[in-house]
C-alpha cells in the first residue's frame, strides 16, 4: 500500500467508495510495532480479539478461524486461511476463502495488515481485497465487514492492547 493508498482510506465505515472490491482501515494504535504485531501474529493473542484460530505466522501455513456464520452473505462461519507473505512487525498477509465449498458467498479474499512506526506508536492499515463487485453476496459481506473490521481495529484491537502487557 502506498502513502497515498494509505492516505485515502475510504469512507467511515472502512469502506471505500471507488472500490467496491476493497475494504480499507487505517488506524493509529498508541502501542509500539512489536505490540500490534504480537496481536495479529500470536494465536492466543489472535483469538482474544479476533477469532479462535490455528494460526502459525510460517508462509504456506493453512489454518482455520471460526465466527457466526452470516446467511445473508453465503458465510459458513468457518474460514480456511493461509499465510501468503510476512516481514515481521511491516506486514502480514493471509488469504481467507469460506470452508464450505458449496458456500453461494464466493470468498476468496486477500487481507494484508501494514504497520508503519508513528511517533511512539503504529499507524496500522488493513487492506481487505477481492470481493466481487457483481455478485449481490460479496457486495453485502464487503459492507458488512467494512463495518466489522473498523469496529475490530478501531475499538477492539486497540482495547486489546491496552490491557497487553508489553512482552
Amino acid at each position: 500500500m502506498t502513502d497515498d493508498e494509505a492516505t485515502n482510506s475510504g469512507t467511515a465505515d472502512g469502506t471505500a467508495d471507488d472500490d467496491p472490491g476493497t475494504v480499507r482501515v487505517d488506524q493509529f494504535l498508541a502501542h509500539p510495532p512489536a505490540k500490534v504485531w504480537r496481536a495479529l501474529t500470536e494465536p492466543g493473542l489472535i483469538e482474544q480479539w479476533l477469532m479462535p484460530c490455528d494460526f502459525r505466522l510460517e508462509v504456506g501455513h493453512r489454518y482455520t478461524m471460526r465466527a457466526r456464520p452470516m446467511p445473508a452473505t453465503g458465510f459458513s462461519g468457518t474460514v480456511r486461511a493461509e499465510v501468503l507473505a510476512f516481514e515481521p512487525e511491516r506486514m502480514l498477509r493471509v488469504g481467507w476463502r469460506d470452508a464450505d465449498p458449496m458456500s453461494p458467498s464466493g470468498a476468496d479474499w486477500t487481507i494484508t495488515w501494514t504497520l508503519r512506526p508513528e511517533g511512539r506508536g503504529t499507524r496500522l492499515f488493513l487492506l481487505h481485497e477481492g470481493f466481487d463487485p457483481d455478485n449481490p453476496l460479496q457486495q453485502r459481506a464487503r459492507n458488512a465487514m467494512g463495518g466489522g473490521w473498523n469496529s475490530l481495529v478501531k475499538r477492539r484491537l486497540a482495547e486489546f492492547l491496552s490491557r497487553l502487557p508489553a512482552g
